[in-house]
């Protein structure tokens, strides 16, 4: 049987230690910058995005806050339905004879 030598896994335990928390720097990114500009235009402060940083749990927290808090944004003007366009006239039959 082949045995793993000691310094080798040592070695690869170091370079995944150096790997991950670049990774999950950039998984965190990825969810954070959306939340900021999602929050700045729900009226929020977007440093409230900061929840992003605590995986699972924090990111649930925003999401909670999102949906259920009072949004300090007017909504936009509605459309109004106008009337339709009118029909145009019927063309000229010739009288029968």
């Amino acid at each position: 049987m082949d045995t793993v030598d000691p310094e080798v896994a040592r070695h690869i335990v170091l370079v995944m230690l150096a790997i991950i928390p670049v990774i999950m720097a950039f998984a965190i990114a990825i969810v954070m910058v959306p939340c900021w500009f999602i929050l700045k235009k729900a009226g929020f402060t977007p440093w409230l995005s900061l929840l992003c940083i605590v995986p699972s749990f924090g990111t649930l927290v925003l999401l909670y806050l999102l949906a259920f808090g009072e949004w300090k944004v007017v909504p936009a003007p509605q459309q109004a339905w106008g009337p339709p366009p009118p029909c145009p006239p019927p063309p000229a039959v010739p009288p029968q004879a």
